[in-house]
């Protein structure tokens, strides 16, 4: 049985320019939504919302996984120590994705409704970040420049 699938580890050495623009297009909207919600973690609003929901020490954790955030997406869109930076994102989503979007304790139907889809969301990009945690960030990449 032949298969057209691709591996996108540092290791291929026949990646068309057409494939290697895919995964990093792939990197790049991957790592989007934690760039662009990063910045969020440092505002009053989200340091009070995440306490309110039972954050412990939100005034440092929210701003920290600001950070975690930043640094986890910058380093797979670069593709610069690509696993590493899954690893962030992996640590960034578990805490926030069992804390802020607990759809099982939320009684207006509509609500929940809403909360259940963020919290499938995060755990589709969990399992992205685990994916490149374990493959890489691909033949074009910074890692796989590194590493020729």
């Amino acid at each position: 049985m032949a298969t057209n699938s691709i591996a996108i580890s540092k290791d291929v050495k026949t990646t068309s320019s057409w494939q290697g623009a895919v995964v990093i297009l792939g990197r790049f909207f991957f790592a989007l939504i934690f760039l662009f919600a990063a910045p969020n973690h440092f505002t009053k609003q989200s340091i009070a919302f995440s306490a309110s929901q039972g954050v412990p020490l939100a005034s440092i954790a929210v701003p920290l996984s600001g950070v975690v955030a930043i640094v986890g997406g910058l380093s797979i869109v670069l593709g610069y120590r690509a696993k590493l930076g899954a690893w962030l994102i992996v640590l960034f989503l578990i805490p926030v994705t069992l804390m802020l979007h607990k759809f099982w304790t939320v009684t207006d139907p509509m609500m929940a409704q809403i909360q259940m889809i963020l919290f499938m969301k995060n755990v589709s990009m969990l399992g992205g970040a685990l994916l490149i945690s374990q493959f890489g960030a691909g033949p074009f990449s910074l890692d796989a420049r590194r590493s020729r």
